[in-house]
């Protein structure tokens, strides 16, 4: 693995104030963001990314039904207690490491109205420097070095970065889709980047995914949006606005991501992590082993 880059961004920003409405009825009363994958919900796998490349500086963007999430990385007085108590010191150290491990602050999206408006939020808390944005639907393998590489590019160039991956025409609808002019083998200068075209008007099939390093100067764009695309604020038509005022960059990468929104890719996810566990993943083999062989015979 790639060590974390020594960089100049130090904060992240996760919006985390949608209604997660794939994924009902198990959102209707707890947030998507608190959904486990194995014993930790999918928020915290966002964050410790965040860490493992030296940003501890994160600042989530709730709304109203989101309060877990704040419980959840804040102190357990009660239940650090009742741990320690019973000498449960392995499970006391998790406890403490959750909340320890960042430096976590809140803000609410009064009002739903899109990627671009939750960013927006972000403003006064980030100031006048770069920063991350990581959206809590996609998940990042531990072995995937992404991160760490969109901040190296960063660094070279002092520009805002997305990540970057090829779809295949038909699901180009469901990403903001990017007009590229490559400079490297898996960097390209974005020329344009447009949200969710139809097939035909697509100008590629390379897609941004949910990591963008930025400039503040995104803030700038944001303020003169109108809305877009489902009459929301959307990060990708500042993006593409500032694109046509300095240099944004695009980093391609491959594999290591799954889009936990997506029923499929949320197993795909908890299997493939539950797998590289050392408490899980000799068993959990032998048992998908068995059970492929078991339903071959159906």
């Amino acid at each position: 693995m790639l060590q974390p880059p020594m960089t100049k961004v130090r904060k992240a920003v996760i919006p985390a104030a949608g209604l997660g409405t794939r994924f009902l009825p198990a959102t209707k009363a707890q947030p998507k963001e608190m959904l486990p994958l194995l014993d930790k919900p999918a928020i915290q796998y966002v964050i410790e990314e965040a860490v493992r490349v030296g940003i501890t500086d994160i600042l989530i963007i709730t709304g109203r039904g989101k309060r877990s999430i704040e419980d959840h990385f804040d102190r357990s007085i009660e239940l650090e207690h009742f741990l320690e108590s019973r000498g449960k010191f392995d499970e006391l150290k998790q406890v403490r490491e959750i909340t320890d491990m960042a430096s976590i602050h809140y803000i609410r999206q009064r009002d739903p109205l899109g990627l671009g408006h939750a960013v927006a939020v972000a403003e006064e808390h980030v100031g006048d420097e770069p920063f991350a944005v990581l959206l809590g639907d996609d998940i990042m393998t531990e072995s995937n070095p992404l991160l760490a590489e969109m901040l190296r590019v960063h660094d070279r160039y002092g520009r805002s970065v997305l990540a970057a991956m090829e779809v295949s025409r038909d699901d180009v609808s469901l990403y903001g889709c990017i007009e590229p002019e490559f400079v490297e083998e898996r960097l390209a200068r974005v020329i344009s980047i447009v949200e969710k075209p139809t097939p035909e008007n697509a100008p590629s099939n390379l897609a941004a995914i949910g990591r963008y390093v930025l400039t503040p100067e995104v803030f700038g764009a944001l303020r003169h949006l109108e809305p877009g695309v489902g009459g929301e604020v959307q990060l990708t038509d500042a993006i593409n606005a500032l694109a046509q005022e300095q240099a944004v960059y695009a980093h391609v990468f491959e594999g290591g991501r799954f889009d936990i929104g997506n029923k499929l890719d949320y197993v795909k996810a908890t299997i493939e992590i539950a797998i590289d566990r050392e408490d899980l993943g000799k068993d959990l083999k032998r048992w998908l082993a068995d059970l492929v062989e078991r339903k071959k015979l159906m």
